[in-house]
């Protein structure tokens, strides 16, 4: 232990003055990060577990309904109440049978469109390029709002067209509503995953192309052979985007319906949690909310590990 002598200071600690430096940049750090995590608690955490404690309660009216309902815990009751509805099971299975369809088709396309943007003889890049892109660029419902009048009976041409070829073609009949939408899907976003995996062979070093060309490959086998694996990582990450976008399906059968009115109500879990908001049952679409965002949580995770288990076999 040191003691100080009358008249001088006590000798510091030699350790203290990098101690305070090491701290300095963890407040900055901090300070930084504070307005991202206030945000992301408010506007993301926050509604979140708003939404799972609501889905834990219900509205109770006693007598004779006429006194103000109060709300009492429900535990797991909502949760039994949605998955026993009939017509809430049929829409998580709706959203599960258009992504299985149209997510691969729509990235495969995504995928054959980029790699030819990317080939030395492909001409016009930034046209094609604009152009693929163009369709994600209008909003959502304008291009719902578009497709409905080219589908709607009585309007569309495509009808048109094959009713002069002697065939009678409803695309807003029961059996014809699943491809239209997954049409309507597949030509909104097409060129927002086109982006990104154009993007991602952009980063591929030239060297690497050249070596292959060097080495006798063919335009295709280095498509196959040497690009398509080196840009697993975007394939990955556009496909998990489109599983989440696709349990979120909304603003298309929205839209499809005023022209085409045997379309459910129903039709996809978030369409049903809105019309549950539309009977003022915000505990039931709160639920709904909440099992859809699971079943899309688990279709994304588990993609995740599947590519990622077939990643470490090969």
């Amino acid at each position: 232990m040191t003691t100080a002598l009358p008249g001088r200071t006590a000798p510091q600690d030699p350790t203290a003055r990098p101690a305070r430096r090491a701290r300095r940049p963890a407040r900055t750090a901090a300070m930084f990060l504070a307005p991202f995590l206030l945000l992301f608690t408010a506007l993301y955490l926050a509604p979140i577990g708003y939404t799972v404690q609501q889905s834990l309660f219900r509205m109770h009216r006693s007598g004779l309904g006429l006194s103000a309902p109060t709300e009492v815990f429900a535990g797991l009751g909502n949760y039994a109440t949605a998955l026993g509805d009939p017509a809430f099971r049929g829409s998580l299975l709706r959203v599960l049978l258009i992504g299985v369809v149209q997510v691969p088709l729509m990235l495969l396309l995504a995928l054959v469109l980029a790699l030819l943007l990317d080939a030395k003889s492909t001409m016009f890049k930034r046209f094609f390029r604009l152009a693929f892109f163009l369709p994600y660029a209008l909003p959502g419902v304008v291009g719902a709002i578009m497709w409905s009048y080219l589908v709607a009976p009585g309007l569309s041409p495509i009808t048109a067209a094959a009713h002069h070829l002697g065939l009678h073609l409803n695309l807003t009949s029961d059996g014809m509503l699943g491809p239209t939408i997954g049409n309507m899907l597949t030509w909104g976003w097409t060129g927002y995953n086109m982006l990104i995996i154009h993007s991602a062979l952009q980063a591929i070093p030239p060297e690497v192309v050249e070596a292959a060309t060097m080495d006798g490959c063919s335009a295709f086998g280095t498509a196959w052979r040497i690009k398509v694996p080196m840009i697993r990582p975007a394939l990955v990450l556009t496909t998990v985007f489109s599983i989440i976008g696709t349990a979120q399906l909304y603003n298309e059968p929205a839209i499809l319906h005023n022209v085409a009115p045997n379309l459910s109500s129903t039709y996809t879990p978030i369409y049903a949690a809105h019309n549950a908001v539309d009977a003022n049952d915000f505990n039931l679409a709160a639920t709904e909310s909440v099992v859809l965002a699971l079943l899309a949580f688990v279709l994304s995770f588990g993609f995740l590990k599947l590519v990622q288990r077939r990643g470490a076999a090969s």
